[in-house]
């Protein structure tokens, strides 16, 4: 499935930003929605995913409390909402999403096949 993810950009620390993603073309019933994010010299980061079918959520302790992951149903995205946002939140920030995790598989990025071309998220202090 093709990802389609918009968002992100400039934000002075403490504000907020909104990420979308959507898949072409079809609606995201069966899969495992996910945000990674990563550095330069880094591997991708695990930040937060929802299942679709019952719409469980899975947070990185780093982003817990500041960061909401939810459907759209109406849009059929997926949103990462990020509030009180840090410095040390500047990435790349992917979208991913797999119809086949399995719990244990939710926060590895190399189970997920199906990825956008990320957006550039940057926080100044």
């Amino acid at each position: 499935v093709q990802l389609q993810a918009s968002g992100g950009g400039l934000v002075h620390a403490g504000g907020s930003l909104r990420l979308s993603c959507a898949a072409a073309g079809r609606p995201f019933s069966g899969y495992t929605v996910a945000w990674f994010r990563q550095i330069p010299g880094k591997g991708r980061e695990f930040v937060a995913a929802i299942r679709w079918s019952g719409g469980m959520t899975y947070y990185a302790n780093s982003v817990e409390g500041r960061f909401t992951i939810f459907r759209d149903n109406a849009e059929s995205t997926a949103v990462l909402q990020m509030n009180s946002l840090k410095s040390e939140d500047t990435a790349v920030y992917y979208c991913a999403a797999d119809p086949n995790l399995i719990l244990s598989s939710i926060r590895s990025a190399s189970m997920y096949k199906n990825w956008d071309q990320g957006t550039q998220v940057t926080v100044s202090s």
